[in-house]
């Protein structure tokens, strides 16, 4: 059997320190800190409309998991590259370079969003940045991950897919099957395991007969590596080494970044499988955007300009919201565009 060359990253889960000078411009890190605090602040507008009724159906919050998108998009060659994940994925395509307003006006069914109010929270597509989007079938995008890897090898285009799926996913037969034949043919997948670590409600310990979820591909010669997904910079250099793997042939890759949801499952989980203390904890201790501040901190950021892009996020989030209300819902003529039909 072909094993794999799995190995913990350097900056792994067990690595708190800050380092005194951060790997990364002063002018990086303020982007970083923008593009997280976006995110969090988006989705916790998007909790609220969710309470008011203005959003219906599932929603899947990323409060808790910024680092993680917002990491891996650093190696992503905007509109060439791929991108696909599960339900959880508003952050994914605000990180991807979504337009805020398209995204909340699809949040709550508008003709504005970005699939015309037809996709909602779980169906959103943009081919100008490269999601080809959030799937609610648990699983289903790491195959459909692996067949834009093949595309694009195919086609001789020099892209990388990446795919994104969680603890929980990872069990699903699927994903194992996708493995063999990316490995088998040296695509150009990079499979990015948010391991939030209770899946849908499962802690992975009770849910998983092994925990290290980068070593998922050891019988196919995949390898992997594990990642603090509380670290934007950790996630950044890990990803950037998978992907010119990736690029220069060397064929798939998995990142196990280990992250954390604050929210439940979705907007209908009260989350009452682990404790409340456990969650406080880890936002007072291990919180990827109270990291990335101390990295801001080192690298002499001043509170004003962190307030400046507080208020930038807070008026574009407004904006968002504003946009979304004042769209109209689709005509019903639109149930019948967008279909594959004979003619």
């Amino acid at each position: 059997m072909a094993k794999a060359a799995a190995q913990k990253s350097s900056s792994s889960v067990d690595d708190n320190k800050i380092p005194n000078t951060p790997q990364a411009s002063k002018e990086d890190l303020l982007r970083f800190y923008r593009e997280m605090v976006l995110i969090r602040r988006f989705e916790e507008r998007a909790g609220q409309l969710y309470g008011m009724g203005l959003i219906g159906g599932f929603c899947h919050l990323y409060i808790g998991q910024e680092a993680v998108a917002v990491g891996v998009q650093e190696s992503v060659r905007q509109g060439h590259d791929k991108i696909i994940t599960g339900y959880r994925d508003h952050g994914h395509m605000l990180a991807a370079g979504m337009d805020p307003n398209a995204v909340m006006a699809e949040l709550t069914g508008r003709i504005g969003g970005s699939s015309k109010g037809k996709g909602g929270s779980m169906h959103m597509f943009d081919t100008a940045t490269g999601f080809y989007g959030g799937h609610g079938i648990v699983g289903a995008q790491v195959a459909l991950g692996t067949g834009l890897a093949f595309a694009g090898k195919y086609r001789g285009d020099d892209s990388v897919s990446f795919v994104y799926f969680g603890d929980g996913a990872s069990n699903q037969g699927q994903v194992y099957e996708s493995f063999n034949m990316a490995q088998l043919w040296k695509l150009p997948a990079i499979y990015i395991i948010e391991n939030n670590q209770y899946a849908m409600g499962t802690s992975i310990e009770r849910s998983s007969s092994t925990t290290e979820l980068y070593m998922r591909g050891a019988s196919f010669g995949i390898p992997g590596e594990q990642v603090d997904g509380m670290d934007v910079l950790a996630v950044r250099d890990a990803t950037a080494r998978a992907v010119k793997r990736a690029r220069e042939g060397g064929g798939p890759y998995i990142l196990e970044v280990k992250t954390y949801r604050y929210r439940g499952h979705s907007m209908s989980d009260p989350a009452k499988y682990r404790t409340k203390e456990e969650v406080d904890e880890v936002k007072k201790t291990r919180d990827p955007i109270d990291h990335l501040k101390m990295l801001l901190a080192a690298a002499k950021a001043t509170e004003e300009e962190l307030k400046a892009i507080d208020n930038e996020v807070k008026a574009i989030v407004a904006e968002a919201v504003q946009f979304a209300q004042e769209s109209p819902e689709p005509d019903p003529s639109e149930l019948y565009t967008d279909v594959y039909v004979e003619a």
